[in-house]
């Protein structure tokens, strides 16, 4: 089946209890449907919130409430109010803040009004099991994607350890032909070695630079092919010193577009941390979503689906 998407029903997805179950029945019944993929998309929630984007870009620019309440006008108490999620800045003050914080306007205003865009999901040459797992306050993502119909299917992303990952695991996907690792953290990265073993996996791969048991290094440019899938490395360093986005393409499909797979690079309405670097995150986040086409599916390390063509629009990070 091509053009399709098979995405759970997301409170189960979010809790991390039935999500297979269901996963598993929307899979053997073939139901492969972009209204499936837009209602988890409008129904996960977004990753950060506004205060969680304004934090980020004070660390980026090296501000403090009481410096960028001098470039700006803006109260360091109401800037301390926004972080701590108790936002009642107006459209002029977000305005005065995002130009401080080279920030788009449009979607951190979006963002403070809670109506950041979603886009439509577009069909896909194969199919997208989004594994959503609880990890401390929040929800970390992994994905299998595989040939609609097939019990084979790449893994992307462990989770924070196998009992994570068998609570959401589709019961129709028994065999992993290969992992791939966006970065080295225990919530992403947690489960590998039993991943490895339980499946037999012989391909498994993490970022070059990083260092894992378990795992192959793997580069800019690099390729490696797996049934229709063609997955290619871009070393995205920024968030983590090693880390990897892939893109994941079915070349012999007849219709039917790409997907990335971003880890912490980019997330629906936010970017990871630049916890190594700010700058080769910033940098990073333009090189891969100026690279691929405009509507390549985004399947961030947390948050919902979203694509290319909406965060290059609407990213507060990306101007």
């Amino acid at each position: 089946m091509e053009g399709g998407f098979v995405l759970p029903a997301l409170r189960d997805e979010l809790i991390g209890v039935g999500g297979g179950r269901k996963l598993a029945s929307y899979a053997s019944a073939g139901v492969t449907s972009r209204e499936m993929a837009n209602q988890s998309t409008t129904s996960v929630p977004l990753e950060d919130e506004l205060g969680d984007v304004l934090d980020k870009a004070m660390r980026r620019a090296g501000l403090t409430d009481e410096s960028l309440a001098a470039r700006t006008g803006v109260s360091a108490g109401r800037i301390l109010d926004a972080i701590d999620y108790r936002s009642e800045l107006t459209t002029d003050e977000l305005r005065k803040l995002a130009a401080a914080l080279a920030l788009n306007e449009v979607g951190l205003c979006a963002l403070a009004a809670a109506s950041y865009p979603q886009p439509e999901i577009g069909p896909l040459p194969f199919c997208v099991w989004p594994l959503r797992m609880p990890h401390g306050i929040g929800v970390v993502n992994a994905y299998l994607i595989g040939e609609c119909g097939s019990s084979h299917a790449v893994l992307f992303d462990t989770g924070a350890g196998l009992m994570a990952l068998d609570a959401v695991w589709p019961s129709a996907i028994t065999a992993v032909d290969a992992v791939f690792l966006t970065h080295i953290e225990a919530e992403h990265a947690g489960g590998l070695c039993d991943v490895v073993a339980r499946f037999g996996v012989t391909s498994a791969f993490i970022p070059r630079g990083a260092v894992a048991p378990c795992g192959s290094a793997l580069g800019e440019g690099e390729v490696k092919k797996f049934g229709p899938l063609e997955i290619t490395a871009y070393t995205t360093p920024g968030h983590a010193a090693a880390h990897n986005c892939y893109v994941v393409r079915a070349p012999a499909a007849r219709r039917g577009g790409s997907l990335l797979v971003s880890g912490d690079l980019v997330f629906a309405g936010s970017a990871g941390g630049g916890y190594f670097s700010h700058e080769q995150l910033r940098s990073n986040l333009r090189r891969v979503l100026g690279v691929v086409p405009p509507a390549t599916v985004i399947a961030p390390g947390h948050g919902p689906l979203t694509t290319a063509e909406n965060e290059l629009r609407y990213n507060p990070f990306v101007v």
